[in-house]
């Protein structure tokens, strides 16, 4: 059976008005949607807010748990907006540390299809 490439999906999350925090979740959990069709399993933080349903997460907590989720992936795709999300430009900084191929999301995630195209 041949496994999809797991791709963590980071981007900016935090806003300064619940508008925005929306928007951004949308915007990352529309690009993992396409990375699952596109027949990666993508890893979206943006569906992270559901456990404050259940539990009181801390946002130590929630960046541990994301943490987790990137070292287990095999690469990383970027959102147009990272550049003053001080979570994303950490998780860049991991993932580059950790040998995670790092791609920057444009013209539909061509060069992360490319890459692993490549590598099979």
């Amino acid at each position: 059976m041949k496994t999809r490439p797991r791709i963590y999906v980071a981007g900016a999350y935090s806003a300064d008005n619940v508008i925005d925090v929306l928007s951004n979740i949308r915007k990352g959990n529309q690009v993992a949607a396409k990375l699952l069709k596109a027949g990666f399993a993508p890893f979206s933080p943006f569906i992270d807010y559901q456990f404050s349903f259940f539990e009181d997460i801390t946002v130590d907590e929630y960046y541990d748990y994301s943490i987790a989720w990137l070292l287990a992936s095999d690469a990383m795709l970027v959102l147009p907006g990272y550049e003053n999300s001080k979570g994303t430009l950490r998780e860049i900084e991991i993932a580059t540390k950790s040998s995670i191929p790092v791609f920057y999301y444009q013209n539909n995630f061509i060069e992360l299809i490319m890459y692993f195209n490549e590598i099979n």
